[in-house]
């Protein structure tokens, strides 16, 4: 099969969070399975400065013109194979020759630019997709404008789409003055867009893809539900017959701790002592006091849907059952300033580091001995797949990505600690287990083997995105 991916982000080239990941990692599982895979995305000033190295590799295809309601905008196609998948860049200075990927004022009309110039990129390349999966509101358009403008021209004809929610919170929304102004839609498709009295694109995309898939399957049914879904649940009921999940896998090459450089010694599930060395050295590197107490790991933005509320609300306690913490991370200023409190006030116990380093929280990853992650809501979630690719026993709230990944011991068979209700001592009951399950050193040792043998490889999500596309294909 032709699989073309469209997403505003992917790895190596560009990322600002997990869609850059799963894009970088997807397409290449993939091509693995003996399919041509290819991503299209914008081509960043960022690409340039960070990436030197990788504009090397790039050659330009040819360019156009893109029309932008009654704008006529250059976009050049640069291009360039990595990890076996070709890359498609649309380049336009004017749109993307800005410090960062998002944020601006125009950010509408960036990416009705590069939704458009998706399309019109087919025109110039050797490559016509079977399926194109768009991939969050950046890219919600493209099926609104093959469905509009395309789906009946030569060339374009039996396209499917497939809309990828990664996180249903952003989801395009701006005045009804864009259809016409930028976008160039004839207002009597208004109906394809409008919702609540706006333009959301994200609607849009609901309402013209093939498929919606989101990124695990208990996310597909929460945003059918008000609570998760940012308004959008009347729509997403009326089109649930169109609405499945997949979860998410992460980079198995990339976080390895059998051939992982940048931690203290390797280990694996069948040879697992290293695990105690990267503790040691994490504690080391971190001013921590030595001992054999467990250490948690927090890796994440310091934002109330992580769950941070909770984890405030009840610290001190659990710091008082003799737990460390390596905290890294950053976010809302109240949260900063209370974690870094903690650090003052049990310097011994806490580490606080605000920013975010990679090396070191692969360092965490590896050195912790759970790793705490309560959010309100998680789409998927990377970072408890990777905790347990460490080793590193997961305590989470039962939500989104996270019920689907993390299996409570209550029976000892699982690979984890949860909790139901978005409370903070329903939270702390679930450290006490994780503490009990600590003390007592063969449950532990039989956990952290679970958890080392649990497969998050993409394999598997490959297998069921693939059916999901013959499916559609009839193949």
């Amino acid at each position: 099969m032709n699989i073309l991916f469209a997403a505003s982000e992917a790895v190596p080239f560009a990322a600002s969070g997990g869609l850059a990941d799963v894009i970088g990692s997807l397409p290449h599982a993939l091509v693995e399975k003996g399919h041509d895979c290819r991503i299209v995305m914008p081509y960043y000033k960022s690409i340039k400065t960070a990436h030197p190295e990788l504009c090397e590799r790039l050659t330009q295809v040819t360019h156009f013109t893109v029309d932008v309601s009654w704008r006529k905008q250059y976009c050049g196609i640069y291009t360039a194979v990595w990890n076996g998948v070709t890359y498609y860049l649309l380049d336009n200075e004017y749109y993307f020759k800005r410090d960062g990927l998002y944020g601006f004022y125009d950010d509408c009309e960036r990416f009705v630019f590069f939704s458009r110039a998706v399309l019109e990129m087919l025109r110039c390349i050797d490559f016509k997709p079977d399926i194109i999966n768009e991939n969050d509101w950046q890219t919600a358009l493209i099926p609104v404008f093959y469905q509009v403008f395309y789906k009946y021209q030569q060339g374009f004809q039996n396209i499917k789409h497939v809309f990828t929610i990664h996180n249903i919170q952003y989801q395009g929304n701006y005045g009804r003055e864009v259809l016409n102004e930028v976008m160039g839609i004839p207002l009597y498709h208004m109906g394809i867009l409008e919702y609540d009295g706006a333009i959301n694109m994200m609607k849009g995309a609901i309402e013209t893809a093939d498929k919606i898939t989101t990124v695990s399957p208990s996310y597909a049914w929460e945003i059918l539900d008000p609570w998760y879904s940012h308004g959008l649940d009347r729509i997403l009921v009326n089109k649930q017959y169109k609405l499945s999940g997949i979860l998410n896998g992460i980079d198995t090459e990339l976080y390895n701790p059998e051939t992982d450089d940048l931690i203290a010694k390797k280990f694996s599930a069948k040879h697992p002592s290293g695990k105690n060395a990267c503790k040691e050295a994490l504690l080391a590197e971190l001013a921590l006091q030595e001992g054999d107490e467990p250490v948690i790991g927090i890796v994440t933005r310091f934002v109330s849907h992580k769950g941070i509320d909770l984890i405030r609300y009840v610290f001190e306690d659990i710091v008082n059952m003799g737990f460390k913490f390596a905290i890294l991370g950053s976010g809302e200023r109240i949260y900063e300033d209370f974690f870094s409190e903690m650090q003052s006030r049990y310097p011994d116990q806490v580490s606080v580091t605000l920013g975010f380093q990679p090396d070191l929280a692969r360092k965490i990853y590896a050195g912790s001995d759970m790793f705490l992650m309560p959010s309100q809501s998680e789409p998927c979630g990377l970072a408890q797949m990777i905790a347990m690719r460490y080793g590193t026993i997961p305590i989470v709230r039962e939500t989104g990505g996270l019920r689907d990944s993390v299996k409570d011991d209550g029976n000892h068979d699982g690979n984890g600690f949860t909790f139901k209700t978005y409370n903070a001592h329903d939270m702390l009951d679930a450290v006490k287990r994780a503490k009990a399950t600590y003390d007592n050193t063969k449950e532990w040792k039989a956990l952290r083997k679970r958890a080392l043998k649990s497969d998050f490889s993409w394999s598997a999500s490959a297998d069921s995105y693939l059916a999901l596309y013959q499916e559609l294909c009839k193949q």
